[in-house]
C-alpha cells in the first residue's frame, strides 16, 4: 500500500483533473494555458493552491469549497450539454469542451470517458428516451455494438440517435411512432459515441 503524504488539496485536485478527463498534468496546461512548472508545484503539494483554487474549480468543473477543504461530497463529472436534433446537424467538438461553452449536467456515476449530453427532440427513441430527454454519451466509444445505442452521422452529414443491429447491419428506432423507419446504412458507420443514459422528468 503506497502512502500519499501530499496535502489534501493537491490530492483532491489530482482527482478533479483526472476527473474532468485530463490523464496527465501536463494535458491540463497544454489545454488551459496553464505555467507546467506553477501547475505542478501544487499538484505536488509544494506550494498551496489558495490564490489558483478558484481558477482551477472552475476549470475541472468542481466546488471551490470542496477543492480546498474537502466540504461535502466530491462532484461526479459535469458533462456538457449540446443542442441535438434527432435528424439534424450536430457539429461534434474536437478534444475537451471549454466549460464556458455550454451549459454542464451533473452526471455522478459515469466512468471514465469523454463526455456529451444531447437534448433528444423527436420521438424516433420515445420507448427509452422521450422527447426532451438528456442523453449521455461517451465518446470514446465508436465500436458498433450489436444491440447498443449510439449517435451516428449519416451519409449526409446529419446525425441520428439509433439503436445499432447487425446481419443486416442497419439502425433502428425504438418508438412508439411507426412512421420512423429502419436506416440500413449504404457505407461504413461513423460513430460520434454511444449512449449511456438517458435522464428524464415525469410529466406534471
Amino acid at each position: 500500500m503506497t502512502f500519499d503524504d501530499r496535502p489534501a488539496p493537491a490530492i483532491r485536485l489530482e482527482e478533479a483533473r483526472k476527473e474532468r478527463g485530463f490523464k496527465t498534468a501536463k494535458a491540463a496546461v497544454d489545454y488551459f494555458g496553464w505555467s507546467y512548472a506553477t501547475y505542478k508545484q501544487h499538484e505536488q503539494g509544494i506550494r498551496g493552491i489558495g490564490r489558483a483554487a478558484s481558477k482551477y474549480a472552475k476549470a475541472f468543473r468542481v466546488s471551490e469549497a470542496w477543492l480546498l477543504t474537502g466540504q461535502g461530497e466530491q462532484p461526479g463529472p459535469a458533462v456538457p450539454l449540446i443542442s441535438f436534433v434527432s435528424a439534424g446537424h450536430l457539429t461534434e467538438p474536437n478534444g475537451y469542451v471549454p466549460s464556458d461553452d455550454f451549459i454542464s449536467i451533473p452526471a455522478g456515476g459515469l466512468p471514465a470517458g469523454d463526455w456529451i449530453a444531447l437534448k433528444v427532440e423527436g420521438d424516433s427513441m420515445d420507448l427509452f428516451s422521450p422527447p426532451g430527454s438528456i442523453i449521455f454519451v461517451n465518446r470514446r466509444e465508436r465500436e458498433a455494438i450489436d444491440g447498443g445505442f449510439y449517435v451516428v452521422r449519416t451519409e449526409d452529414g446529419d446525425a441520428t440517435y439509433k439503436r445499432y443491429r447487425k446481419d443486416p447491419e442497419r439502425l433502428e428506432p425504438e418508438t412508439t411512432n411507426r412512421e420512423h423507419k429502419t436506416i440500413y446504412p449504404k457505407g461504413p458507420l461513423t460513430i460520434i459515441g454511444r449512449v449511456r443514459r438517458t435522464m428524464f422528468d415525469f410529466p406534471a
